[in-house]
């Protein structure tokens, strides 16, 4: 003999709403993934690069590049510093135009180029001149760190040192205090480098930023 147990039928509407249930969870996981691109989508990167086009973005890290190496001119010898960033920058303006730096950062560029070669011969002067140099020894001084330049580093170091004790010397100093004026213009040329270092530094940051900021509005 079998027994057949009643079991209790589902109600109707427990099932429809376990069915409905599944389907908005099942809707709901596109969404999600809908969500998450769209949150990657906002971020910096793809802001700035949806803004500019590819060839804008490798225009400026070329620019960049050389921009870099103009900032190791500035400690290296062979190498310009301050022009080379200059270049770069007047490089970059002519090919692209309004998307590239401003006139006013363009000028700053040109003041303070200028201002990193004066500022590099005459820190050997004053060098010089704080160790006891009369005018023949900051003119020696500057008149050797020219002649040293095509002399690679050695030259870049002893044209000065020379410069300014061969003009304290023919000016009838004493070989003491003829070599302590060459030791100040070392001094000046140390100090010139590191601010040569300092404006290509400013430079280099005047110029990114504002092509960035040109570029994105």
């Amino acid at each position: 003999m079998l027994f057949v147990a009643n079991l209790p039928k589902p109600k109707p509407g427990r099932a429809s709403f376990s069915i409905a249930f599944q389907n908005s969870a099942t809707a709901a996981i596109p969404q999600v993934g809908q969500v998450r691109a769209q949150s990657a989508w906002r971020t910096p990167a793809f802001c700035y690069s949806a803004a500019v086009s590819w060839e804008q973005i490798i225009g400026l890290s070329l620019a960049l590049v050389v921009m870099l190496l103009g900032l190791v001119g500035s400690i290296v010898p062979g190498l310009p510093g301050t022009p080379l960033v200059l270049a770069a920058a007047i490089g970059h303006r002519l090919y692209f135009g309004a998307a590239s730096l401003n006139n006013v950062v363009l000028i700053a560029l040109i003041v303070l180029t200028v201002v990193s070669l004066a500022f590099d011969f005459l820190a050997t002067a004053l060098g010089a001149k704080k160790f006891g140099a009369t005018w023949r020894g900051a003119v020696g001084a500057v008149l050797g760190g020219i002649i040293g330049l095509f002399f690679s580093l050695p030259g870049i170091i002893l044209g000065p040192f020379l410069g300014a004790m061969l003009f304290e010397m023919i000016g009838d100093k004493e070989f003491k205090a003829a070599a302590k004026a060459g030791a100040g213009a070392v001094v000046g040329l140390l100090l010139g480098v590191i601010g040569k270092f300092s404006l290509c530094v400013i430079m280099i940051a005047l110029f990114a930023t504002n092509v960035i900021y040109r570029s994105v509005n």
